[in-house]
């Protein structure tokens, strides 16, 4: 009887573990749309997951719910019925609360309007610093492709130069973006999504920055290891020995 009563409380904490309250509610319209399904999504271990869906039958507005243990990137992918040529999804950083997202059918991802989420906001800034940086980058891809067209060896190396000097002030932008936004989840978020690649020195002062509660998010804690791979690599990396070879070993 004993071992009974122990099996219901176990199956009983399993069961409330897998149905946690939603705390997060996404409120959606998107004009134009007559049928389709709509998913809630997030990526878990490299998957896309998918959290909530609603199948939409003449009314375009739609409510979505799921539980998230932290603020993080989600995704409102529509799955159409319609004669369109491919299926669209929205990214977008959810928070505990209430998500409002206002699109079109035509142009599900670009007119997406999204509010209720602090991150959100700050992620719309950041990206429309980078829409900057992407701009003159494609200046400079054109420079280059005239330079090699009319092989000019002296405008080539100055479009390097140019290239160079806006690489390395997209990654401090975004390492200064982050530092100014300690204490939000996109701070460890950019870290990962947009510098991984970036001198260790950097991602460690972004990560030492932020605020307690932010280095307990999700990010925070992936940022952390992260920086723990990091360092055991350098390290592993560094106790390499070179291999003395003699010269007359070199043919």
């Amino acid at each position: 009887m004993k071992k009974l009563s122990i099996l219901l409380l176990a199956i009983t904490a399993l069961t409330s573990c897998n149905n946690k309250e939603s705390n997060l509610i996404i409120n959606a319209n998107i004009e134009g749309l007559k049928k389709g399904t709509v998913y809630l999504q997030k990526i878990e271990d490299t998957l896309m997951v998918d959290m909530d869906s609603v199948v939409v039958n003449g009314d375009a507005n739609i409510s979505l719910e799921a539980f998230i243990e932290s603020p993080q990137v989600m995704y409102l992918y529509l799955k159409k019925v319609d004669n369109s040529q491919y299926d669209d999804r929205i990214d977008f950083f959810a928070e505990e609360g209430e998500v409002t997202i206002n699109t079109t059918l035509e142009n599900f991802v670009t007119d997406a309007e999204i509010t209720g989420a602090k991150n959100q906001e700050k992620l719309e800034e950041y990206r429309t610093m980078m829409q900057r940086f992407n701009d003159k980058n494609l200046e400079l891809i054109q420079q280059n492709f005239e330079a090699q067209r009319d092989e000019n060896e002296e405008q080539l190396i100055d479009v390097n130069k140019q290239y160079e000097s806006l690489l390395k002030r997209k990654y401090l932008y975004t390492v200064n973006f982050a530092i100014n936004n300690k204490d939000l989840e996109i701070a460890p978020y950019l870290a990962l999504s947009e510098v991984f690649d970036a001198n260790i020195k950097y991602l460690d002062t972004i990560y030492k920055s932020l605020e307690p509660k932010v280095k307990k998010s999700m990010y925070g804690k992936e940022l952390k290891d992260f920086l723990e791979e990091r360092r055991e690599e350098e390290e592993a990396s560094e106790s390499v020995e070179p291999v003395e070879t003699e010269e007359n070993d070199i043919s």
